[in-house]
């Protein structure tokens, strides 16, 4: 284990924490959550800035860091259902997107294909981590306005998670396919 590997577990390992101060009801822990949710999405930032200096990128790290930022997003999109600020329409696009294009990637990886994360998808992940964290903080904080604004910026993201989603499936699904029948 490295520290790449560790700041990705420690993203895990948040989670619980986030979910729990998301639906907690006492005065002050939305900006408990929002703090945590920070932390995790910095930890995303981080392990792979380090990874990539220090030339520190490992085969657990490439399972771990996916899968704790899959984890994080869908549990907070999960909460915030609970908390009735987000539809669970947009909750279900956007993790059975993940679902989608992680299945394809693995499938790709496994005939030696990489699929690079696209333009739309960073965007979609920036996005999706702006949006989230003001969700996270909530109404009492941001106002009714600010919220509104979030919530439209929600289907932003969503109309950007289906088009990165299309974007991979277009680009890389023929060579996959190809491959697949040889």
């Amino acid at each position: 284990m490295n520290l790449p590997n560790y700041l990705s577990l420690a993203r895990i390992l948040a989670i619980p924490a986030l979910v729990a101060m998301m639906l907690a009801e006492y005065k002050g822990h939305e900006i408990v959550a929002l703090a945590i949710f920070v932390f995790a999405t910095l930890t995303d930032w981080l392990d792979g800035f380090i990874a990539r200096r220090k030339g520190e990128v490992t085969v657990l790290g490439q399972l771990l860091d996916p899968t704790a930022d899959k984890l994080l997003i869908a549990s907070t999109l999960i909460a915030l259902v609970e908390l009735g600020l987000i539809p669970a329409s947009a909750a279900i696009i956007i993790i059975g997107r993940e679902i989608a294009v992680t299945g394809f990637r693995a499938m790709a990886s496994s005939k030696g294909i990489t699929i690079p994360a696209s333009a739309f998808g960073k965007a979609k992940m920036g996005g999706e981590s702006w949006v989230l964290g003001a969700l996270v903080l909530g109404p009492r904080y941001l106002g009714k306005v600010i919220i509104g604004v979030a919530q439209v910026g929600l289907w932003l993201v969503v109309a950007l998670a289906i088009i990165s989603a299309v974007e991979y499936f277009i680009r890389f699904g023929p060579q996959v396919v190809s491959q697949s029948s040889e």
